[in-house]
């Protein structure tokens, strides 16, 4: 099986660097159109320049996805220039400056708001501008990158961030039985820890039986089989994509 996504376009949030870059780069070696997102020009415009050098079709689009407004002129501009969407990946999900961890009882509502807005309202934003679309068309794939801070707890301080990733589970369970009948399936991926550049990866990754963290090709090639033609049958689900930490 190749997954083949050719002809389709691809939208990754928060796609400049990390997890969704590596997703933007899996998508467009299946020959998916990929729109890569993200507040940052420059992270954006190096992705695409990858993708592009590499043979792909990309192109950038600069939005906030916790702005309604701003994500629905992004989509309409999406649908002038490269097309509809087909394929939606919620991969944004960590502000710029990183999670601080913190106990709820220290926080307040200012801390609130902006990992909801970030890992539900986002999402709602992202679905409601393409899933209409996908709905008419009678074909389109919404994958969620979630965490398994949603599923499990830790008490290291990530219950805000939990919450919010929980709660776009949630509601992606229950869009995906609202649309299952209109050839769109919604799902979920949960990651355990992702690698990323000065983490000490040998203490971090001693509780994974695999033996290391995960890499962005590992949440990657999940988000292709969910994207594709081949998992027509896989809706509201959530995969975790773990390691093996925890299991189910």
């Amino acid at each position: 099986m190749t997954f083949d996504l050719t002809g389709r376009v691809a939208l990754v949030t928060g796609a400049g660097q990390g997890v969704g870059a590596g997703v933007a780069h899996a998508l467009a070696a299946q020959g998916a159109t990929v729109v890569v997102n993200d507040l940052s020009a420059e992270r954006a415009g190096v992705v695409v320049d990858e993708l592009v050098e590499a043979g792909a079709s990309a192109t950038a689009a600069v939005a906030d996805v916790t702005d309604l407004t701003a994500v629905s002129a992004m989509v309409g501009q999406i649908e002038r220039t490269v097309g509809p969407v087909d394929v939606l990946v919620n991969n944004a999900g960590l502000p710029a400056e990183g999670i601080r961890l913190r106990q709820f009882r220290d926080t307040t509502l200012e801390d609130w708001e902006p990992l909801l807005r970030l890992n539900l309202y986002a999402v709602l934003h992202c679905c409601h501008a393409v899933v209409a679309g996908m709905c008419d068309r009678g074909w389109g794939r919404l994958v969620t990158i979630s965490s398994e801070a949603g599923r499990m707890g830790s008490g290291i301080g990530l219950s805000l961030y939990g919450a919010g990733k929980a709660a776009a589970v949630g509601f992606s369970r229950n869009l995906a039985r609202e649309v299952a009948g209109s050839g769109v399936t919604v799902n979920c991926l949960s990651l355990g820890t992702i690698w990323r550049e000065g983490v000490d990866e040998e203490r971090l990754a001693r509780p994974y039986p695999i033996g290391r963290l995960g890499r962005a090709a590992d949440v990657a090639a999940a988000v292709v089989f969910l994207a594709s033609e081949e998992a027509a049958w896989v809706t509201g689900q959530t995969i975790p994509v773990n390691g093996g930490i925890h299991t189910s």
